[in-house]
């Protein structure tokens, strides 16, 4: 069977590429409530030959706790999909008192899929700062996660940014090469389920898990009945998982 894995086509290396992260965890600095909220950082962006709002939306748990620092999972949508996409994660990050950070790409998809590096690692990085001067983050509970695109994206850019990110997550990803050398050794959670129809299951079962494997990671792998989705008890699962 042949198996569909991104490939970097037509990018536009001409100009040098943003992979690293700058942003760190530290004590806030700014006051917020808990509860979703819009990133507020975005803006209107030219997509697909139409002009449509690119940004990003968090959720805060209500914890009684609240000067524990808390886990944060930054996530990242599939090709042509929203943020907004992925509200009904917002309930499962209260019941576990994790941070979730959904984030648009600048464009249809990741950069480093149909461009180079920059925009998109630019933009992650200034709403890291942001959450960070807001949230108590735990910095050994840092995760980078996605769906497809998404997916294949937090693979590659968290690889690169190992000294960030402790987790990384990839529901049914693509494969796609980290930007940099890979740094430090987070802990990898692949899901994929057996009916997907973009991405067939046999990639990560038969190339992106045991070539992350192979590499020395700790990877934990799931295969669960549906379709080319995160579905919320899996997305249970990676949130208890990042606790641990």
């Amino acid at each position: 069977m042949i198996v569909c894995l991104l490939i970097l086509n037509g990018c536009d290396r001409s100009s040098p590429e943003i992979t690293r992260l700058q942003a760190r965890p530290g004590i806030p600095t700014v006051a917020i409530e808990s509860g979703e909220h819009a990133l507020g950082l975005g803006g209107m962006r030219l997509v697909n030959r139409g002009v449509i709002w690119r940004d990003g939306v968090f959720y805060v748990p209500a914890l009684s706790d609240t000067d524990k620092p808390l886990p944060l999972l930054v996530w990242l949508h599939g090709g042509g999909g929203r943020a907004d996409a992925f509200r009904y994660m917002f309930p499962l990050a209260q019941e576990s008192g994790v941070v979730i950070l959904a984030l648009d790409a600048r464009h249809n998809t990741w950069d480093g899929i149909d461009s180079g590096f920059g925009p998109d690692v630019e933009f992650m990085d200034a709403a890291l700062q942001f959450i960070f001067q807001r949230v108590a983050i735990d910095p050994d509970r840092i995760a980078l996660g996605g769906l497809s695109d998404g997916g294949a994206y937090a693979l590659a850019l968290g690889r690169a940014n190992g000294d960030l990110f402790t987790h990384l997550v990839a529901f049914a990803p693509g494969g796609l090469n980290p930007p940099s050398a890979p740094i430090g050794q987070p802990k990898i959670f692949v899901a994929h389920g057996t009916h997907d129809n973009v991405y067939h299951i046999s990639g990560s079962r038969h190339y992106i898990v045991p070539r992350l494997k192979s590499a020395a990671y700790d990877v934990s792998f799931v295969e669960f009945d549906g379709p080319h989705w995160a579905p919320a008890p899996i997305v249970s699962q990676v949130l208890k998982w990042l606790k641990q």
